[in-house]
Parts: C-alpha cells; sequence; structure tokens
C-alpha cells in the first residue's frame, strides 16, 4: 500500500474554523474548529442526537456547511459545487455501523465495484489491489464468499477494505462497533489503528464505545453544547 508519509505531511486533511452546520433548518453545531493532520486517528464521541453523525455527513459532502471555511482532502466543502462531490469522495473511506454491503455480489465484487466506479479499468491491478487489502483487514480466504454468509465481525472487515481500498486520504467510520461483542469491537478497533500506523491514513472515528477507547487511547472530540470539544485543548488550558 502507498506509503503517505511522502505527501502533504504539512497540509491538513481536515481544516474547519468557525463552522456551522444545521438540520432541518435548525443550527446543530455552532463554532467548529477542528484540525485533522495526516496519520492521525481520532474519535468523536458525545450522545445521540448531539451531531456526530451531522459532522461527518457534513465532511464528506452529504449535509451542507452553512456557514464558516471547511476544507476537506484539499477541497473547500463549504462552496463545492455538486459536480465535485464525486472527486471529493474518491480521496475518503467510509466504514457504517450497519455495514451497508451489496448482498448481491460476494467480498471480491463488492470491493471491484467501488474500485471501477472510481476510475479503476485495468483487471490485473483491481486484482492486485483487492487481494492486498482483504489480506490487511485478515479476510483474504472470503473472496468469493458472500457478504450475508459471513459473522457480523468478518462483515465489518469487508466494510472496512471497501473503505480502504482505494487507498483513501480519510476513513470516516460511523459507530463501526455499534453492532459488533465487545471481543469483536475491540478486534475491529485494532485493526483500524494497526492500518493507520501502517498506511498513515487519517481516521476519524465515532463511538460511543468507552471501554474501547480506553484500550486503545487517541485524541478525542467531543460533541456536546452544540459545539465540539478537542480534549487535548481542552487538557491543556
Amino acid at each position: 500500500m502507498e506509503d503517505k508519509n511522502t505527501s502533504n505531511i504539512e497540509v491538513p486533511v481536515v481544516q474547519l474554523e468557525n463552522v456551522t452546520i444545521s438540520h432541518d433548518s435548525e443550527p446543530l453545531l455552532k463554532g467548529i474548529n477542528i484540525t485533522l493532520n495526516p496519520g492521525e486517528f481520532v474519535y468523536l464521541i458525545g450522545k445521540s442526537g448531539t451531531g456526530k453523525t451531522s459532522l461527518l455527513r457534513s465532511l464528506y459532502a452529504d449535509l451542507p456547511v452553512d456557514s464558516g471555511n471547511a476544507t476537506v482532502c484539499g477541497f473547500d466543502v463549504a462552496k463545492m459545487r455538486r459536480r465535485n462531490i464525486p472527486r471529493l469522495r474518491r480521496r475518503i473511506g467510509m466504514v457504517f455501523q450497519d455495514f451497508r454491503l451489496l448482498n448481491d455480489r460476494n467480498v471480491y465484487s463488492n470491493l471491484e465495484f467501488v474500485l471501477r466506479a472510481t476510475g479503476w479499468r485495468r483487471q490485473n491491478e483491481i486484482r492486485t489491489r483487492i487481494e492486498e487489502t482483504l489480506t490487511a483487514v485478515g479476510i483474504a480466504d472470503k473472496s468469493d464468499e458472500m457478504p450475508y454468509r459471513l459473522s457480523e465481525g468478518q462483515q465489518q472487515r469487508i466494510g472496512i477494505a471497501r473503505a480502504l481500498v482505494g487507498n483513501p486520504d480519510l476513513i470516516l467510520a460511523d459507530e463501526p462497533t455499534g453492532n459488533l461483542d465487545p471481543v469483536t469491537s475491540a478486534e475491529i478497533i485494532q485493526l483500524l489503528t494497526d492500518i493507520n500506523r501502517n498506511t498513515r491514513t487519517t481516521m476519524l472515528i465515532s463511538t460511543h464505545d468507552f471501554m474501547t477507547i480506553d484500550r486503545f487511547p487517541a485524541r478525542v472530540l467531543v460533541c456536546e453544547g452544540g459545539t465540539i470539544v478537542d480534549s487535548e485543548t481542552q487538557a491543556a488550558q
């Protein structure tokens, strides 16, 4: 996999300055100031309804940024035109709580679909990339399996592989362990931390799983009081 140590190391992957995000015309988050640098692993926590998912949706241009400056993977998402959204999303991998896999095709074809949708054409390059990605997430032997026949933990590994296969700059994970038992949850977070360390892919992980955060400590952003508080900044004050 490509080493991200050599690319744009001084340029933030995410830069939000005084950002406001609304839902159903009502301001949900105000005064958001966040910087995520290349290679960071960051948790996003907060009670249900405080705006975690809305923030993630705004980062991949599924929910508008109402005001402020917002740059994600080099794109100005506050002023983004609709035709540029696919270009942004090619730089972002998404992992979901409910997996959102294509259950009418096997594991290999789930990943092939992503690569072909983002411009990959050469079959040998596609196969090589899929094989190395499935190896990275620990399911190289499941390529021909149908996702619904696999365990929930294995399905989430497919979800992570799908997010990773296009070699993104940023992975956004929305409650990736929400449907998993504690042991499997720890395995999934361990996998994400290993990928982060090995590829320097920046990761923002939304979670309620405080036991996992304690086991795999990292920087924490907290959704509370209509804004987002950076635990590192708060601790320094």
